[in-house]
């Protein structure tokens, strides 16, 4: 480019740009949309709606995120909607639903004081005035929980289940997520401390009956041995977590090998079983009676393992090595000739493959003091399970949300209608054009609920 030129902008055919009065009206149009998509899936006499994924496979929920996340919008606007459920889904867990409807009202009741060219920084800055307001009154309302209660505790977890798929059974998914939560949540740590997306695995066995869903004082994980003759069944087992490969290490891409003799490709055999067992060797020391590693297991450190009387299972996930060593109290090692006696896990009271339908699963149960746990949902479709999982994992979001902040709020409309009264009075005290967002937004509770 020569001289002082403007830049050449490529745009798609179908593209349109918008500004100013047109772009805000548009925003709100396209935010009233997406909250009209999942109003019908709010309450309890919310309906299911049936979606189809890229894949071809069938989504059957009223969860709003998960309901939002497999629709593909190209307006900015209702990106941002979207977007807004899915971090209120990563930050509180529940409440998906209403916050998008309650966003599309809040938009619906600004537009006509755009149109009465009030400027959008005003409209904003009454709507963070009032949500401060009712912040204050939240406070003031709410009454303490005791969270060494089991009972009270599970009522509160009950009430989020009446408005979903799992509503029948809600008093089995709520001792499901309360004791899901009690096992993740560590009390002896100086900041809060319940990582349930990390430590509370939620395993889907299609089959059996519902009343056979429990939560395992451990960790199951979809493995089986890596040899037949292995035992199966061990008591207080040492439990050795790896994330290194069990087998001669592979040389690169470009390596070529050249032999002169016969005898060139016994003497590179023996070299690699020297090396293999070497690694065994270096884990035996330490008498193992399971061995877990991310990686790859050869068929030679299978066999000198086996010889050593361990059990072996590899190519597990990093987050399933992690919830292993949670609850046996083992230390992952990188290098299997740096073991020491500490990285041991001494706290798991039996190991053992159980098969479930067509498929084994390793147990690592009975442990003592465990901090990871994984829970298994039995049922009869996989539509059932997926939309249990998601029950199940809003319940015990709201476990974790009582335990990091125990109050409560009444329901039912009840904190709205006194929220939108409290808020009614305190609007008589503000002045200017404020005065005006502050109150439409205090009535469009009303208009929600009611």
């Amino acid at each position: 480019m020569y001289g002082p030129q403007a830049p050449m902008i490529v745009l798609r055919m179908n593209t349109k740009r918008e500004q100013g009065r047109t772009a805000q009206l548009s925003n709100i149009k396209a935010g009233k949309a997406v909250s009209d998509i999942i109003r019908t899936t709010l309450g309890p006499k919310s309906m299911l709606k049936m979606l189809m994924d890229p894949m071809g496979g069938i989504v059957m929920t009223n969860d709003g995120n998960a309901i939002l996340r497999e629709i593909d919008v190209m307006h900015p606007g209702a990106k941002s909607m979207i977007e807004l459920s899915r971090a209120q889904d990563e930050e509180v867990g529940d409440g998906t639903t209403s916050v998008i409807i309650l966003a599309g009202e809040m938009l619906a009741v600004s537009e006509p004081f755009l149109t009465k060219d009030i400027h959008p920084t005003v409209i904003v800055n009454a709507y963070y005035r009032a949500l401060e307001d009712a912040m204050t009154f939240a406070d003031q309302i709410a009454m303490p929980v005791d969270i060494n209660k089991d009972e009270e505790v599970s009522n509160l977890i009950r009430c989020c289940l009446g408005t979903k798929f799992a509503s029948k059974w809600d008093n089995l998914i709520s001792d499901l997520a309360l004791k899901a939560v009690k096992t993740v949540y560590n009390r002896d740590s100086k900041v809060f401390d319940c990582d349930i997306k990390k430590f509370a695995k939620v395993e889907k066995i299609p089959g059996g009956n519902l009343s056979d869903c429990c939560v395992l004082d451990g960790v199951m994980i979809n493995k089986d041995l890596v040899h037949p003759q292995m035992r199966k069944k061990i008591t207080n087992p040492r439990i050795v977590l790896l994330d290194c490969p069990l087998e001669y290490k592979k040389g690169e891409s470009m390596l070529n090998v050249e032999m002169t003799n016969e005898n060139d490709f016994n003497s590179i055999l023996e070299q690699e079983r020297k090396e293999v067992k070497a690694l065994c060797d270096n884990i035996l020391r330490m008498k193992p009676d399971v061995v877990v590693t991310e990686k790859g297991v050869s068929e030679l450190a299978a066999h000198y393992l086996l010889k050593g009387n361990c059990s072996v299972i590899r190519r597990l996930r990093k987050t399933d090595n992690n919830r292993i060593a949670k609850v046996c109290g083992a230390t992952v090692v990188n290098r299997p000739e740096e073991l020491q006696e500490s990285d041991v896990g001494l706290n798991c009271g039996l190991f053992e493959i159980r098969k479930i339908g067509d498929e084994f699963f390793a147990y690592f149960i009975e442990c003592k003091d465990s901090k990871a746990c994984s829970i298994i949902l039995r049922g009869a479709t996989k539509d059932v399970l997926n939309e249990m999982e998601r029950n199940l994992t809003d319940a015990m979001c709201v476990g974790r949300n009582i335990y990091s902040n125990p109050k409560l709020i009444p329901g039912g409309g009840a904190f709205e209608m006194e929220v939108s009264a409290r808020l009614s009075e305190k609007a008589k005290t503000v002045e200017g054009l404020l005065q005006w967002p502050y109150t439409a937004g205090n009535k469009l509770r009303i208009n929600i609920y009611l």
